[in-house]
């Protein structure tokens, strides 16, 4: 089995339930290639740089999952197939292209919880010492104009 990720823009004009119900839809495709969804990501409703289907907007999804790579024309042809998706994209991926993005919703779990621990005074101090930091060009050039006079 390898690994794949597969990018889909849905029709801007579904709502919350609809997605879910097209996104169970879609799990249910690949179960019947004989793969397995490994992480569903919802990047939510976005502008497209050019219409597509007549469409300005569109609902992004990001899914890795496994798959034969046989079956893979088969669950494109599905997804050409499904009128909710107006665009996709399905990519393999090696083992630490996978590894990455299974990390990096870690990551990004440990980036928000040192987020929370900055206090808003740190914050402060911080940004008040940077001012108070003179560059050494800086430095040189008052240097120059204090000689100069």
């Amino acid at each position: 089995m390898r690994s794949y990720q597969s990018i889909l823009i849905l029709k801007p004009d579904l709502d919350e339930t609809q997605v879910d119900q097209a996104l169970e839809k879609i799990s249910g495709f690949l179960k019947e290639s004989g793969g397995s969804c490994l992480k569903i990501e919802k990047w939510g409703k976005k502008r497209l740089a050019y219409r597509v289907k007549k469409n300005r907007f569109g609902y992004y999804l990001n899914i890795y999952h496994t798959c034969d790579n046989q079956s893979v024309s088969g669950l494109e042809t599905e997804y050409k197939l499904f009128e909710q998706i107006i665009r996709y994209l399905v990519i393999r991926l090696n083992d630490k292209e996978l590894e990455r993005a299974m990390s990096s919703e870690y990551q990004e779990e440990q980036s928000d919880s040192t987020k929370k621990e900055t206090s808003p005074v740190k914050k402060e101090s911080a940004a008040k010492a940077s001012e108070k930091e003179t560059s050494p060009v800086e430095k040189e050039s008052a240097a120059k104009a204090s000689d100069n006079d």
